[in-house]
């Protein structure tokens, strides 16, 4: 039941991520956004090469995936009593996150050539209803943005704050895990979820060490189609 629990919640979480709102909004405006910029089918590229509104839409719908999949998983979870996942709510959770980000890093319909994952991921961090993980990671990426002008920085940030934190708050016993396995294997699952995201954005690590990043200016708006 366990092993099966976990292969559904990946497989859902990956139908979920592959709903990529950046190439959907591009072809609805007559381009395909990894013909464009970065190549890069996410916010980032999508607010530098059709603007600010469709960055915004495009934060927007990748965010509600992982929004939206965690929060079903805790309400069914919450509903039902599956013994050995429903008292380790949390790692479920994180798995179907996972599978989210996965669909939408490496959809099977654009040759598994997707987003980064960040606004997913973030999504997924929503998702898990923990409000000091909302507002200290949210604080750090506006902080570290604003201060730098690099969203790769914010976004690298986040996602080891978000290992960070996850793992002091679990180890806390905040999370209630009824099995000390599965508390340490939803630590595991975090990191490779941050881990994941972080290594999407070795390009723009070398870059920032190279300081040849671009950094985040709104001054060149693209007028859209």
């Amino acid at each position: 039941m366990i092993i099966l629990a976990r292969f559904v919640c990946l497989v859902c979480g990956y139908l979920f991520g592959i709903i990529q709102t950046a190439y959907i909004y591009g072809r609805l405006h007559g381009i395909d956004i990894r013909q464009h910029g970065s190549g890069n089918s996410g916010t980032t590229n999508a607010l530098r090469v059709l603007g600010k509104k469709a960055g915004l839409i495009v934060f927007l719908g990748d965010l509600l995936k992982g929004v939206v999949a965690c929060s079903l998983t805790h309400i069914i979870l919450d509903m039902v009593n599956l013994p050995g996942v429903s008292d380790n709510k949390y790692l479920f959770v994180l798995y179907i996150g996972f599978g989210v980000v996965l669909g939408h890093n490496f959809p099977f319909y654009m040759q598994f050539k997707g987003g980064k994952g960040i606004a997913a991921t973030s999504g997924m961090i929503i998702g898990l209803w923990d409000w000091r993980l909302i507002v200290i990671l949210l604080a750090v990426f506006i902080i570290s943005v604003a201060v730098t002008k690099y969203v790769s920085v914010g976004s690298i940030l986040i996602m080891s704050g978000f290992f960070i934190l996850y793992t002091i708050f679990a180890i806390m016993g905040d999370y209630n895990f009824a099995d000390r396995a599965k508390l340490i294997e939803s630590i595991v699952v975090a990191g490779v979820i941050a881990g994941l995201a972080i290594f999407r954005h070795r390009a723009n690590i070398k870059r920032l060490i190279a300081g040849t990043e671009n950094k985040l200016s709104f001054s060149s708006d693209k007028k859209e189609a």
